[in-house]
């Protein structure tokens, strides 16, 4: 350093000041006053520039559920019983129009985790990955490794991308096929009795595997504990992992928790069906199947297990089961986040943290003659989207507005005061966040041969056939009147949009 030359702190660097002496002068008092002033301002700067940087930093901890429709209570759903994703979102904010872009699990964990619009199919980041190891500059950040690269410590637990645990090969245990290159310091999934994540992923009870799905009961509740099905050991290694973060106080998390159920089989502990044993389901809406195009399908992974000879789409009383058994999942789900949420509590880390619950997307359950996904009705593609952080404003009030799951990863950037990537999709929800009226915008989905786009009042699907679908939701919330031809100026102004924004798609070599 020059003589007489000091350094101050200046948008968080050194840099140098003018001397405080001409030159050819020598050092006086004064100067080396104004120096050790100087010397005692920047130690005093640099401190408190620390610790109001320490303040700035927020961990992030993201739970993700498998096939949850936004029936919750807190979503309007009052015969579900989920208290802990209620008291999340009363302390936060429920998107209840938040809509996923693609309706099945690797395509929609694309979107997410890229921010991006992307391939259809359950090997969208295993394609991508293929792409990373052969022409890496090619190929932007995921969301993990974005902030992996701006301090974060990242950690997966359970399922986060298609596979739980992130790997490849027969038995998704292969560490040499890596679904999410450079995105992890920890990718985890515990196994237990499941014998390797393939086999946890559509697990029963007790270490049950599904091999032949034929032979392996669509639903089930088994007495014992959380643990007898994988979520629980799930949970379990979530938990130690939130001991070991919430101690490394210096450097902030980013924590991802996958949780499986209630993914079919419909399987969960006896203790979660009992709590329906009083409950009236409300009759399902639009049962029927449409008569027209549509982009309705035969629901082929469900109809798969052993139904004991019985059909829902024929059988009401059958029907009634299947949907208490799944509301069983997600009552059992529903726990696992709440201790996910306690062990954050007792740690202390609530207070700096951000939480995210998010669903991969919707599930029919008989709604248009349809027990799955796979089609982009409406309640294939909504999910659930809550936010929740110290300081939210309106908390407990819930955004109406239409968003989409690309804009999380904008949105946890502005949370974080970390840069926000040029190639994302999705739009930052900070608007919706500080009022809860804030508008929202346009979403688009995806499968092989349609695509859509739902606004605040309509939608429009678009077959690859060149078929058409519009509905209004004003009037046809549960989308049973094709009005296509009847207002062909909404449907050319909606392609537009959509065509534009579909043409945005990644799609990896």
């Amino acid at each position: 350093m020059k003589e007489g030359l000091i350094l101050e702190v200046e948008n968080g660097f050194f840099a140098e000041i003018e001397p405080c002496m001409k030159p050819g002068e020598k050092k006086t008092a004064n100067c080396k006053i104004a120096g050790f002033a100087a010397l005692c301002a920047l130690l005093f700067f640099t401190t408190t520039l620390a610790n109001a940087q320490s303040k700035k930093i927020k961990n992030i901890l993201f739970i993700c559920v498998d096939d949850l429709r936004p029936e919750l209570r807190s979503f309007g759903k009052s015969y579900i019983i989920s208290p802990n994703i209620d008291q999340l979102a009363a302390a936060g904010r429920a998107f209840t129009n938040q809509y996923v872009n693609a309706p099945s699990c690797g395509p929609s964990r694309c979107a997410l985790l890229t921010g991006c619009y992307g391939p259809y199919g359950n090997d969208a980041l295993f394609e991508r990955a293929k792409t990373v190891v052969k022409e890496p500059r090619k190929v932007n950040a995921t969301m993990p490794e974005w902030f992996k690269n701006n301090g974060y410590t990242t950690v997966a637990v359970g399922k986060v991308s298609h596979h739980p645990g992130g790997w490849g090969g027969e038995d998704w245990n292969d560490s040499t096929v890596v679904e999410m290159p450079n995105a992890w310091h920890r990718s985890l999934m515990p196994t237990g009795q499941w014998q390797h994540p393939r086999g946890a992923m559509h697990g029963l009870a007790h270490g049950q595997i599904r091999a032949d799905p034929s032979k392996m009961d669509v639903y089930e509740s088994a007495p014992g504990p959380d643990s007898i099905y994988p979520d629980g050991l799930i949970v379990n290694e979530a938990i130690n992992q939130l001991d070991l973060l919430a101690s490394e106080k210096e450097k902030p998390f980013f924590l991802m928790v996958g949780l499986l159920k209630p993914h079919l089989p419909f399987g969960a502990p006896q203790k979660y069906l009992d709590l329906y044993k009083n409950v009236q389901l409300p009759p399902i809406p639009a049962p029927l199947k449409p008569a027209g195009i549509s982009t309705w399908f035969n629901s082929g992974e469900f109809m798969g297990y052993n139904r004991w000879g019985r059909d829902p789409r024929n059988d009401a009383a059958f029907a009634t089961d299947v949907r208490l058994h799944y509301a069983a999942c997600v009552s059992y789900a529903d726990a696992q986040v709440g201790r996910i949420l306690k062990k954050l509590k007792e740690k202390g880390a609530d207070k700096n943290t951000i939480i995210v619950l998010w669903g991969d997307h919707g599930w029919n359950l008989g709604e248009h003659n349809i027990w799955g996904k796979h089609n982009l009705f409406d309640v294939a593609l909504r999910s659930p989207l809550i936010i929740s952080y110290p300081g939210l404003k309106q908390p407990g009030k819930n955004a109406e507005g239409v968003v989409e799951t690309v804009d999380i990863f904008p949105t946890l950037c502005d949370l974080t005061k970390v840069v926000k990537p040029g190639f994302i999709h999705g739009v930052s929800l900070m608007p919706m966040l500080n009022n809860s009226n804030a508008a929202g915008h346009a979403a688009i989905a995806y499968i092989a041969n349609a695509n859509t786009l739902v606004t605040q009042t309509h939608r429009l699907i678009e077959h690859k056939n060149g078929g058409v679908e519009l509905y209004d939701h004003r009037s046809d919330k549960n989308e049973t009147l094709n009005i296509a031809d009847r207002y062909p100026e909404i449907v050319n102004e909606m392609k537009k949009i959509l065509d534009k924004r579909i043409a945005l798609r990644k799609v990896y070599d």
